[in-house]
């Protein structure tokens, strides 16, 4: 007797804000199938996830669920999950009511248990993700590949019928995407049905037996994996040809001075610790005229407290030799002073936008280094706005609001946002996550074009060899030794 379909969809439509974000979806899972979807930035995987997960409600069409997805139901783990648990901590944040004036928020331990008690398969996993250093900290305390980390451990302890992983490999070190591609074979290899879901056709595991392609909301095709995997019109969907480049806008005026003389960044033997956490052991870097800085490392090596010394976000920079365009840390500069003169692109950034703004509004925010749009504008900041979604492409999306934009378009928007000021320095930290292949190759040919067409100095946060721009010229890497990581600097 034939066993009936895990989840089976007809005819399934859902709009979002007015706008079709999936139309006259088909689609069935079959009990034993392992299938990944895959598609551009805005192709309507998402929407298509948080459907099947019960996330989004208001659709039309028909969605039937086997016994086993009713027994036992479905885990989403995605980027937009690690947003609403930042945004959750963050409403909740009592840190000036605390007499060390720090609330850690939800511990790792805390989120992942989610009530249970810890178990032989608990421990098993922690030590197979190799997360036990992280299970007493707060979420808003771990990186990007440890959040994500976190999150698949959550889903696989709550024994889904059905486990739905949004780019798994997404902000993760090269040894930790080795170990996440060995526990995603292990994963389709299990009982659990998996859909993965994919933003380049490079992405997608062998051990995948069906692929569903979406493109503007709808099915593209859909079929057995190597079968659609030989279609020329799948390959000319997943890798379009870039538009021709614009000019950049003028820079904007700065109200600050750069030193003649001297390095921009200047740190020696800079040393953070945390009670008896060690993250930076005196460190040394200069930053000069002229230069362009790849940091990388293995997650949690100490890429984000070393840039959060330097835009004058961490307090462990007093009393440290650590100067900045040629003023010595605790010389009397606010930390406004020193914002200024960066422009900042990371995932936290992006993470705090749960605004409702325009397109617009988010670049101006730039100029005022804001989450949000708090303060007067004049004509000659919106001209630059616009002339800077102009140059990347953007224009026709300026009268958009922001949450509405597909990933890769607001990834796009807060390079923007980044440069409407002329930042002394650009910091971009794993700017292409989340990106499909497109979209990466239009944020590093945009990165490049600013560093050959601007005085803006870059400095690029990525584990991924294959995401580094053309214009690196100085290379900062950590690397593992027996009591931590050692800083290591070559020039080309």
């Amino acid at each position: 007797m034939p066993t009936s379909p895990l989840l089976q969809l007809s005819q399934v439509n859902l709009v979002y804000r007015a706008l079709p974000a999936l139309a006259d979806i088909n689609w069935t899972l079959e009990q034993g199938q392992q299938w990944a979807c895959v598609g551009p930035n805005g192709a309507g995987k998402t929407s298509l996830a948080r459907i099947i997960s019960g996330q989004a409600k208001h659709y039309s069409g028909d969605m039937q669920r086997g016994p086993a997805l009713q027994a036992s139901g479905v885990a989403y783990v995605c980027f937009e999950q690690a947003k609403a648990l930042c945004e959750r901590d963050q409403r909740l944040d009592d840190s000036e009511f605390r007499p060390d004036a720090q609330d850690p928020g939800t511990r790792v331990k805390d989120l992942i248990l989610a009530g249970r008690s810890p178990d032989a398969l608990f421990t098993s996993w922690v030590e197979r993700l190799n997360i036990a250093h992280i299970l007493e900290r707060g979420l808003r305390y771990i990186s990007t590949g440890e959040m994500r980390k976190t999150l698949l451990l959550s889903a696989i302890l709550s024994k889904p019928a059905l486990l739905i992983l949004d780019s798994p490999l997404d902000g993760l070190d090269k040894n930790s995407q080795a170990e996440m591609q060995n526990i995603i074979a292990e994963l389709l290899a299990s009982p659990t049905s998996i859909l993965l879901l994919c933003r380049s056709l490079e992405d997608i595991p062998a051990d995948v037996s069906h692929l569903l392609v979406l493109e503007a909301g709808k099915i593209f095709t859909q079929g057995r994996r190597e079968s659609v995997l030989a279609m020329p019109s799948v390959q000319a969907l997943m890798n379009p040809p870039l538009p021709e480049l614009a000019e950049l806008p003028p820079p904007a005026e700065r109200p600050y001075t750069l030193p003649e003389d001297g390095p921009l960044l200047d740190l020696r033997n800079v040393t953070v610790r945390y009670g008896e956490l060690t993250v930076l052991n005196e460190i040394n870097w200069s930053f000069k005229r002229g230069q362009h800085c790849l940091i990388s490392g293995p997650n949690g090596c100490g890429k984000t407290t070393l840039l959060s010394l330097i835009t004058g976000d961490n307090h462990k920079a007093y009393g440290q030799d650590v100067t900045l365009f040629g003023i010595r840390r605790g010389s009397g500069e606010s930390v406004w002073d020193i914002k200024q003169k960066f422009g900042l692109l990371d995932t936290q950034l992006h993470l705090n936008f749960k605004q409702r703004m325009g397109v617009v509004e988010v670049v101006l925010s730039g100029f005022f280094d804001s989450i949000g749009l708090y303060d007067n504008w004049g004509d000659a900041q919106r001209h630059t706005a616009l002339d800077w979604l102009n140059a990347l492409g953007l224009g026709e999306y300026r009268g958009e609001r922001f949450d509405a934009l597909s990933f890769g378009l607001q990834r796009m928007v807060l390079l923007a946002r980044a440069m409407v000021k002329a930042p002394a320095i650009l910091i971009l930290d794993e700017p292409t996550l989340g990106l499909d292949a497109h979209h990466r190759q239009l944020m590093l040919r945009a990165i490049d074009h600013i560093a050959s067409a601007t005085d803006t100095q870059i400095i690029f946060v990525s584990h991924s060899a294959a995401d580094i721009p053309r214009c690196i010229n100085q290379f900062l890497s950590f690397e593992p030794k027996a009591d931590g990581f050692e800083l290591l600097c070559r020039e080309s």
